[in-house]
């Protein structure tokens, strides 16, 4: 069994869909992040387990469910419909591939839009620029700072991570390469998002979120 955690902050829209694509051995662990929307009666609903972080942030609620989560490997994805639960299983063997020669592994998905609207271009050239300096100071090949992620979740708790804002899977990916981990990616389909985006939809929320993950970064600088 792998516990899925989905950081949530108004997404009851999208969450039946999300919690519908769970497969089998994969369990959804939903964290409420003081949604006012009724997310987590949702979440409940459909048979998943709910954790509540009310301090906003999503690496808050990245945080509080690794926290909660009580399998020895974690994933983590967007609980808005843009990336698909059935995906899970590949980036579960990615997982494994890294880690076949020894040491930690953390396995990002690389997002390829398909459907219009899927990644709007700001949000799309904030990640480009985020994802080189990111390979400059970690020595990494990355594409993407990837969104749908599997690690070992006491790897992950041991990094320290900081940051409970946008910059949270940023350092967590910066951590891990100093701290000589085998990363990797793989392909996985990003869709149009479901309801409205806090995020990368709007211009607005691109800005914040560059602006912590440059944050991270300066504080990363030796």
């Amino acid at each position: 069994m792998i516990d899925v955690v989905l950081p949530c902050l108004d997404e009851a829209e999208a969450l039946p869909w999300v919690l519908a694509r769970m497969p089998a051995g994969f369990r959804p662990l939903v964290v409420d992040n003081a949604s006012t929307d009724g997310s987590a009666a949702v979440a409940a609903g459909h048979g998943a387990r709910v954790v509540e972080a009310p301090d906003r942030g999503f690496g808050a609620a990245c945080h509080a469910g690794l926290l909660a989560a009580a399998t020895e490997i974690v994933c983590v994805m967007d609980a808005d419909a843009s990336l698909d639960p059935a995906e899970l299983p590949r980036l579960a063997a990615a997982l494994a591939g890294l880690e076949a020669a020894g040491g930690t592994g953390l396995a990002l998905g690389r997002r390829r839009p398909t459907g219009r609207g899927a990644w709007p271009p700001h949000a799309r050239l904030g990640n480009a620029v985020l994802a080189r300096s990111l390979n400059r100071r970690a020595g990494t090949t990355l594409h993407d700072l990837g969104p749908m992620r599997a690690a070992r979740r006491e790897a992950l708790l041991a990094l320290g991570v900081r940051d409970r804002r946008f910059g949270y899977p940023l350092e967590t990916v910066l951590r891990a390469a100093r701290a000589g981990w085998r990363i990797g990616e793989i392909d996985v389909a990003y869709r149009p998002r479901t309801g409205v985006s806090k995020v990368t939809g709007t211009l607005g929320g691109t800005v914040r979120a560059v602006r912590d993950m440059r944050r991270v970064l300066a504080e990363a600088s030796p």
